[in-house]
């Protein structure tokens, strides 16, 4: 009915094609994501519907059992409050619609059995600059249908995602960070400054990426380096020291020195922030971000085989 500020169709991503220049693509907030898909008995990576700040309305077209997570968007069902990471029964002619940020940017809607669209390249997920996958590469637009696979709605509604699973999207966060691959390049007070500053979100921050403004990250030398690959969480410091965070929908490659990577757990708390809010980052081992990994997964593990 409306489609939104932007809403897409996405997956858990595009893996394997950055050599050939496409992004990877997929949910912003993984995390958000893989719990919508648990709530209502899809596998990971079933397809949902990403939905950035306000504006969207949908109408359902046949009974279905949907979760919505992520970014408190105000969510309501014919005009009521609807709960969220929790799964809920909709029928024919019910109206589904998010009014505006409360917490967050982002929101996901699942719905069991998954949104039925072709996969590209072995994926799901709307690249919006290769314009690929989802619905022909593009956001939704009024009118489009959204066809879900079939699956058994039994036993589906009713799930509820306990209080201690859920995140809370505030405005100040910490992100955890392991310095490198080129932290060399930086001076001893560069490195310093970055770990003890506080940075704020600019209006340059979108699925590609988060550029920060901040005490300035001093460098040895030159802030060039040869092209290489970007990786999903890469903090990159170009030549005037204002650190900037690559994203779900990155490019292959850049030519600017890293002072470090985000940590797997936390990087869907970058895919909920906006402008104005600010970040600062803390220094942790390897070993510690493997160890949170490892927890996280014996959780999505336990929830699956319950759910």
């Amino acid at each position: 009915m409306k489609p939104g500020l932007l809403t897409t169709i996405q997956d858990l991503g595009r893996h394997g094609y950055q050599k050939y220049g496409l992004a990877v693509s997929g949910s912003a907030d993984p995390y958000a994501h893989r719990m919508a898909n648990i709530l209502v008995g899809n596998a990971k990576e079933a397809a949902l519907l990403e939905v950035t700040l306000m504006g969207l309305k949908l109408l359902v077209k046949e009974p279905a059992v949907i979760a919505i997570t992520g970014g408190d968007l105000n969510p309501l069902i014919n005009g009521k409050e609807t709960p969220m990471w929790t799964s809920v029964h909709v029928k024919e002619g019910d109206v589904i619609q998010f009014k505006g940020p409360r917490t967050g940017c982002r929101s996901y809607l699942a719905v069991t059995g998954g949104i039925d669209v072709p996969k590209v390249l072995g994926s799901r997920a709307t690249d919006l600059v290769g314009q690929i996958g989802g619905l022909n590469g593009r956001m939704l637009k009024k009118g489009d249908i959204i066809h879900v696979f079939p699956k058994s709605l039994d036993g589906r509604r009713g799930r509820k995602l306990s209080k201690d699973l859920i995140p809370q999207y505030e405005n100040n966060i910490n992100i955890r960070v392991i310095l490198g691959p080129q932290d060399e390049a930086f001076t001893e007070e560069g490195i310093k400054t970055f770990l003890s500053s506080t940075y704020t979100v600019t209006k340059d921050v979108d699925r590609m990426g988060c550029r920060l403004e901040g005490a300035i990250i001093e460098h040895k030398d030159t802030a060039d380096i040869i092209s290489e690959g970007i990786f999903y969480g890469a903090i990159q410091v170009p030549k005037n020291g204002q650190p900037i965070i690559f994203l779900v929908g990155r490019q292959s490659v850049g030519g600017y020195t890293k002072i470090g990577g985000v940590i797997t757990v936390d990087l869907p708390k970058l895919g909920q922030v906006k402008p104005g809010d600010s970040i600062t980052f803390t220094e942790v081992t390897i070993d510690k971000a493997q160890e949170e990994l490892k927890q996280q997964n014996q959780i999505f593990k336990i929830l699956s085989a319950t759910c």
